[in-house]
């Protein structure tokens, strides 16, 4: 019991690979189309359409708290 390292674990190749690769990432990435293409989705339409989302309900809801009688809905 005494002197034995419990705490050491066999180093698994795959886990050893996969954080090699996620490391060096940058390093072999490349412009595809389908790499454009997301890119293009989340640098602009995801906030184009929260943008629109915005400006259609601006003003629309008042968020105070509500007291009895008030209505739900004030538009």
């Amino acid at each position: 019991m005494a002197g034995v390292e419990h705490y050491r674990m066999a180093m698994d190749p795959a886990i050893q690979k996969l954080g090699n690769m996620t490391t060096n990432r940058h390093k072999y990435f490349r412009w595809t189309s389908r790499t454009a293409r997301i890119t293009f989705m989340y640098a602009v339409v995801v906030p184009v359409i929260f943008g629109i989302v915005a400006y259609k309900t601006d003003g629309k809801y008042d968020f105070r708290a509500k007291r009895k009688g008030d209505l739900v809905s004030e538009f």
